[in-house]
């Protein structure tokens, strides 16, 4: 069976509104977590468990420089999900047209 926990991480991280808030602030580039606290208007703690949820599913990337840590959007941000979106969106699509030409079939019996 083909595993999908890429999916269940990303699409968890991206359910919550603050975590879409951050990913759109860090499109603008790289930001501290003080920083981000401060523009969410949030605690330290509250911001580091916002981004460790997106570091867990390959969204952010962090490092820490000297005693002040750093984000910015991780390499490739949604080519997995983008991939899946349209292969499963493609399956849905040939199933549409067996059934459009099934429902051609019917139509046409006596």
């Amino acid at each position: 069976m083909v595993q999908y926990d890429f999916l269940d991480a990303s699409f968890g991280a991206l359910a919550d509104p603050t975590r879409r808030g951050i990913l759109e602030h860090l499109g603008r580039g790289p930001a501290s977590i003080t920083e981000l606290a401060d523009r969410f208007e949030m605690t330290l703690t509250g911001m580091k468990k916002h981004v460790a949820l997106l570091e867990h599913a390959g969204m952010v990337v962090t490092e820490k420089r000297g005693r002040v840590r750093y984000c910015r959007l991780g390499e490739n941000v949604f080519d997995r999900e983008v991939a899946w979106m349209q292969n499963y969106r493609q399956m849905l699509e040939a199933r549409m047209d067996r059934l459009g030409e099934f429902l051609e079939r019917t139509e046409q019996q006596p």
